[in-house]
C-alpha cells in the first residue's frame, strides 16, 4: 500500500512539474494533478512487477526513490500525453 502511495505522490508531482515546464500542455492545477497521479500509479507499478529490488517489504531510501522516479516518470508522460489530446481537441 505505502508504494502505490508513492507512486501516486511522485505522479502527481512529475504531473505538476511537467505542466510549469511545458506550458503547451498545462491543463491546470488540478488536471495536471489528476493525470499525473493515474501515470504515476500505473507506471510505478508496471516498474514494480519488472524491477524485484522496489517490490522490497522494507520502506528503504533506495526503494522508496526509486518509486518516486518511477512514479513521477509516469506523471509527466502521462500528463504530457493527455495535454496534447486536449491541446489538439481545443
Amino acid at each position: 500500500m505505502e508504494q502505490i502511495l508513492i507512486n501516486l505522490v511522485g505522479g502527481a508531482i512529475g504531473g505538476n512539474a511537467s505542466g510549469a515546464a511545458l506550458k503547451q500542455f498545462d491543463m491546470g492545477t488540478v488536471l495536471n494533478t489528476v493525470a499525473g497521479a493515474v501515470g504515476g500509479g500505473v507506471l510505478g507499478q508496471i516498474l514494480t512487477a519488472l524491477i524485484p529490488v522496489l517490490q522490497s517489504g522494507n520502506l528503504d531510501v533506495g526503494s522508496i526513490i526509486g518509486q518516486l522516479v518511477g512514479g513521477g516518470a509516469g506523471g509527466v508522460i502521462l500528463q504530457i500525453i493527455a495535454g496534447l489530446i486536449k491541446s489538439k481537441m481545443a
